[in-house]
């Protein structure tokens, strides 16, 4: 036997181990007791009896549990064997984890679960609790990447099942662990918010993931975030399960270091057990768990295991562990303890475990051969498909209807006082008020971040909704925007309708993962059957005058543009900014979509367009049963057909400003205001510079990677040839401190200049 394939000397040991077993192989000392009578098998057993007095594991939990940890075992070695044939695309599998198999006996099927990837024993026993799932032919479709893949369909390998409770994740690095935080926070906000859930009260989140993981700083933000709200006794009711084989990949977790670190940890309960011993992790995940459903606390149950077979089928461990440290791991294979404890206690023979284990081998291969004949996701339509799903009707009678409105008198303080009866106003006060209508309406919104509730916000937007909807629905965060976005998908899970607001565009990117790995794709990864709907604020863009450097102005939308599925919305004035939040929420309620709603903080308190106190950039504040479609662009000066200025935000209000001094010279520019950045108007785009023959795009991004570049695609591609083009964009760097801002971001007077020698080279029209 090839001493490196190591799937095939752990199948042959096992089966050696069990066919040589015997009365000489009960350890040194150990009598056979009336209740051990050794090769019985089940004949007479009463199955629901513990094994051991106290110890709560039945007869009928340690088979079960033995019987799923063969299918997980035998999903692993079927996953190489396809791979060898091309066939199977994945080979990251769960040997030497199979106590976790465990936990998902102890747990009940309506407890949310966001897994780790070695979670193939998890999943088989999960899934006894719905015979009607068949999860050794479910999971070798999704390694086959087979469109019937029932979770996936054949988009990638997750572990995943909406009747099981199973949310799939992809993540590597613990990245699903702020939303399953977030997720058990939001069972007491629910609740407290009078919102009905899908799953009992007293359920718990379970979240499992390596010991490498854990040095993420993702993983150390969702357990300092658990921890945090815990110690200020607020329920987190989230039971996390670090599977410890010590090692990522090549490199090795320092011994005694995660129960160091962990059994310490404040507002978080610490338990350890051996993982690969199914009776020693019964006994401490059962008390684990039951504290975490009673007391509604984090709760960090610490199993040892070891890996086998490697990282993935790809990884050749002779790289960097010698003959005996694997041997040495493989020794401790979980399989082969649970076989001798069941040998040891009589509840099976040599005979009935290798005739369950060869049973189960077989029933794996015949899966596998009905799954790879099943068909693969042949077009780009069909892997995009559940990717952004969009209802254009649906949304728009969401976000126009008006059957809140009585709610509203009361809330504004009389009908006098609604805002469409009060005087036009800026940016920052209109979406004040749009927060209220929005709080309003749906009463399973609830809005957070850092310093929104009794301070307002930075830019006091939200000023005075934690004093109207009090703080169960207005409230604060720590300081960590992957735990603030980690709520926002926690909440949308259980029914509620999350508005997180992000400090600064800066701050977004330190959390980025968390919509591009995370929420924006939920819903490709379950087929949309699960969904995290939300709207992120964020205040955004340049021109504050120099003031704070970068980090508070940071004109990089790329790395947001970049994520597919993303809604982007960019208002630049107050009435559009009203109309395109009721969009999005709108959206996020039907479509379960993820929304970026940029606001551009320099134009928060602009009240001006032209002159001093001209008010020309204060605007009435929209009817409740208006909206602006998503993709939906503005015109400005629609019959002037000299120069298009395609633009957004900020340089929407210099645009203006300059096409106002082109027609005291004679030049007629219309402006088109994108509004939105995701998906973008290019319909609009494409009508507007036919009419004029020139495009004058204002893009305050950076040169490379701005939406100036998708602009002037939108242009060369959709348009009809010969359109003159030029653009004006901010320079390829980061925001500096003072007045030398003004130095790398478009300005009014390159605007103009652009212009002039667009229109000077082509001719103005006649």
């Amino acid at each position: 036997m090839n001493k490196f394939n190591r799937a095939e000397i752990i199948d042959d040991r096992f089966l050696r181990f069990v066919r040589e077993w015997g009365p000489r192989l009960f350890p040194a000392g150990l009598q056979s007791p009336g209740h051990w009578k050794n090769e019985r098998g089940l004949a007479g057993l009463d199955l629901d009896e513990e094994v051991h007095a106290g110890g709560g594991m039945t007869r009928r939990d340690a088979l079960e549990i033995f019987e799923s940890q063969i299918m997980a075992r035998h999903l692993d070695l079927v996953a190489r064997i396809l791979r060898a044939r091309n066939a199977s695309f994945y080979t990251i599998g769960s040997a030497g984890h199979e106590g976790n198999a465990v936990v998902g006996r102890l747990l009940r099927h309506t407890d949310p679960a966001f897994l780790h990837y070695r979670s193939g024993a998890f999943m088989m026993e999960r899934a006894r609790k719905l015979p009607e799932i068949d999860p050794i032919y479910d999971t070798i479709l999704s390694q086959a990447a087979s469109a019937e893949d029932p979770i996936a369909g054949g988009r990638h390998k997750v572990w995943g099942s909406k009747s099981l409770w199973v949310l799939p994740q992809t993540s590597t690095i613990a990245s699903h662990l702020p939303k399953a935080v977030g997720t058990a926070i939001a069972f007491g906000r629910a609740k407290k918010l009078g919102q009905e859930l899908a799953i009992p009260r007293d359920s718990v989140v379970v979240a499992s993931f390596g010991d490498a993981s854990t040095n993420h700083s993702t993983a150390l933000g969702a357990l300092n975030a658990a921890g945090w709200t815990a110690y200020q006794s607020l329920p987190v009711p989230i039971l996390m399960v670090c599977e410890d084989n010590g090692i990522g990949i090549s490199v090795r977790t320092p011994k005694g270091y995660l129960e160091h670190r962990y059994s310490r940890f404040a507002g978080m309960t610490y338990y350890r057990a051996d993982g690969t011993d199914i009776v020693d992790t019964f006994e401490v995940a059962q008390r684990a768990i039951d504290h975490c459903r009673r007391s509604r606390t984090p709760v960090f149950l610490h199993l040892k295991v070891v890996r086998m077979l490697g990282h993935a089928g790809t990884d050749f461990e002779f790289d960097y562990r010698t003959m005996d440290e694997i041997e040495a791991t493989e020794d401790h294979d979980p399989l082969l303890k649970s076989a001798r404890f069941l040998l040891e206690a009589g509840l099976l023979t040599s005979e009935e475990i290798l005739g369950r284990y060869e049973t189960i081998r077989a029933r794996c291969l015949a899966a596998a051969d009905r799954a790879v004949t099943r068909p693969r996701l042949q077009t780009a339509a069909e892997v995009i498909g559940p990717l952004a799903p969009y209802s254009p009707e649906a949304v728009q009678e969401e976000a126009v209807r008006t059957d809140w409105a009585d709610r509203r008198i009361q809330v504004f303080g009389g009908e006098d006082a609604l805002p469409e009866k009060t005087a036009p106003k800026h940016l920052a006060a209109t979406i004040n008020q749009a927060l209220y209508d929005l709080l309003t309406k749906y009463p399973q919104t609830v809005i957070f971040g850092e310093d929104v509730a009794r301070k307002g916000g930075v830019y006091h937007v939200t000023a005075g909704l934690e004093k109207t909807f009090r703080p169960g629905r207005i409230f604060n965060t720590l300081l960590d925007e992957q735990s603030i976005l980690g709520l926002a998908q926690g909440f949308g899970y259980v029914g509620l309708l999350p508005i997180a607001e992000i400090q600064y565009l800066a701050y977004f990117h330190n959390a980025c993962d968390q919509i591009r790995g995370e929420a924006c794709s939920m819903q490709f990864f379950s087929q949309d059957q699960f969904r995290n709907p939300m709207v992120v604020r964020i205040a955004s863009l340049g021109y504050q005058k120099g003031f704070g450097g970068h980090f508070h102005n940071d004109n990089s939308t790329t790395a947001l543009r970049d994520i597919p599925g993303l809604v982007i919305a960019c208002p630049s004035r107050g009435d559009d900014a009203a109309a395109m939040l009721r969009t999005c929420l709108a959206m996020a309620k039907h479509d379960g979509r993820v929304a970026a709603f940029l606001e551009p903080i320099a134009l928060y308190m602009t009240k001006d367009l032209y002159e001093d106190k001209d008010g020309g950039w204060q605007f009435p504040y929209p009817a409740i049963d208006s909206y602006v479609a998503p993709g939906s662009g503005r015109v400005y000066h629609e019959d002037r057909n000299d120069l298009a200025i395609i633009t957004y935000g900020n340089g929407v209000y210099f645009s203006l400003r300059v096409a106002r001094r082109l027609a005291e010279e004679g030049v007629q520019a219309r402006v088109f205001d994108l509004r939105w950045l995701a998906p973008m108007d290019i319909a609009g785009i494409a009508r507007h510079v036919e009419a004029c023959g020139r495009a004058l795009v204002v893009d305050e991004g950076r040169r490379s990677g701005g939406a100036s570049e998708a602009i002037i695609t939108a242009i060369v591609e959709h348009a009809r040839p010969g359109i003159a083009i030029r653009r004006v964009v901010g320079e390829d760097t980061y925001i500096p401190l003072g007045p030398a801002a003004n130095e790398v971001l478009p300005s009014e007077e390159q605007i103009l200049r652009a212009a002039r020698l667009l229109v000077d080279r082509v001719g103005t029209r006649a």
